[in-house]
C-alpha cells in the first residue's frame, strides 16, 4: 500500500506563492495517477488539480487554472503543486491522493490519501 505524505503548507500574505510537495513510498510510483484536493473551513473537500502516470495530461478545477500548476517527479516518488496569485479563499487543508493506473477523471474513486498540509492565505 502506498504511503503518501504531504509537505510545503504555510501561511502566506494574498498575491504570495507556495509548493506543496507530496512525497510517495513506493517504487512504482509511476504506475499511480496523482491528485490534490482541498478542504476549506467548513466545507466539503474539492478537487484542484490532477497529472496522470507519465505527466502527459492534466486536469485543473475551474477556480485555480491559470494559478496552479501540478507537475510530478517520478525518479524522486514526488508530485508538485505550484500555488501563485493565492487568495484567501484557498485558504485549506490540503490533501494528496492517488489511484493505481486511470486517469484523472473521475475523482471520486481515489483510494489513498495523504494526511493534508495546511495553506492559510492572510489578506
Amino acid at each position: 500500500q502506498v504511503q503518501l505524505v504531504e509537505s510545503g503548507g504555510g501561511l502566506v500574505q494574498a498575491g504570495g506563492s507556495l509548493r506543496l510537495s507530496c512525497t510517495a513510498s513506493t517504487r512504482t510510483f509511476s504506475a499511480y495517477t496523482v491528485a490534490w484536493f482541498r478542504q476549506p473551513p467548513g466545507k466539503e473537500r474539492e478537487f484542484v488539480a490532477g497529472i496522470t502516470r507519465n505527466g502527459d495530461s492534466t486536469d485543473y478545477a475551474d477556480s485555480v487554472k491559470g494559478r496552479f500548476t501540478i507537475s510530478r517527479d517520478n525518479a524522486k516518488n514526488t508530485v508538485y503543486l505550484q500555488m501563485n496569485s493565492l487568495v484567501p479563499v484557498d485558504t485549506s487543508v490540503y490533501y494528496c491522493a492517488a489511484k493505481f493506473w486511470g486517469r484523472v477523471q473521475p475523482v471520486n474513486d481515489f483510494r489513498t490519501w495523504g494526511q493534508g498540509t495546511q495553506v492559510i492565505v492572510s489578506t
